[in-house]
């Protein structure tokens, strides 16, 4: 079991990303996008969001930079293992209760008000119940992570990482030893890239570059108005 979820599930759950989102993009391209609610109760929607997003950008990179850069690399520049384990404590930390309290004030916001209630689908509700959960499993990672302020446990996460994208036979192996907590981790973290086609979060995968050169914002009128006029 330990080998399928963290040797053979990763490339499961990354197949089915890549190409079930290049095939939805390609099927339902009307189906690409965010579904905003904004013009439903917008300041807590504004807060909320602003945190959610600012935190789990925040920690996307920071896993991103983190887990795929060679461990060569920190070796060469100067960053010790442990200054490494610190900062993704002290950063991940902060990142992680933002993206919290970001993510609870949506999931109050669109599970409470039934105007927004009506206008959600299963899947989201799901895939925020799920970041939800992955945030909390991040966070307790956190005190596990204190006992190994050395960065060598990490260390073990970065070869997994790495090897499952050099095709390494032997990655599951890295991690066979740490907290449970952390597999619960990783595990959640490769199911959400397996549902990630099926959900609103393929949006995160279409940058917004149109909107730094466009000249105004959208003018969204009422039927009756646009009737008479």
């Amino acid at each position: 079991m330990h080998q399928f979820l963290f040797g053979t599930y990763p490339y499961i759950a990354l197949a089915v990303m890549i190409i079930g989102s290049i095939a939805r993009y390609e099927r339902d391209p009307f189906t690409w996008k965010s579904s905003s609610s904004q013009m439903l109760r917008t300041k807590q929607l504004r807060i909320g969001s602003g945190l959610f997003h600012v935190g789990v950008l925040v920690i996307f990179f920071g896993h991103l930079i983190g887990l795929l850069t060679p461990i060569w690399i920190f070796d060469a520049i100067g960053i010790s293992h442990g200054a490494k384990q610190t900062l993704a404590v002290v950063a991940g930390g902060i990142a992680g209760v933002m993206a919290l309290v970001g993510g609870l004030m949506l999931f109050h916001r669109r599970w409470t008000d039934p105007r927004i209630r009506r206008t959600s689908s299963f899947a989201d509700i799901a895939i925020l119940l799920l970041l939800l959960a992955q945030l909390v499993l991040g966070l307790a990672t956190i005190f596990a992570s204190l006992g190994h302020l050395d960065g060598h446990e990490m260390v073990k996460f970065m070869s997994w990482a790495q090897g499952i994208f050099t095709f390494d036979a032997a990655a599951a192996d890295y991690v066979k030893d740490v907290a449970p907590v952390f597999k619960a981790h990783l595990v959640l973290g490769l199911t959400i890239f397996l549902v990630f086609p099926f959900t609103r979060l393929v949006h995160m995968l279409s940058a917004p570059v149109r909107y730094l050169w466009r000249p105004g914002y959208q003018v969204v009128r009422s039927r009756k108005h646009g009737a008479a006029k």
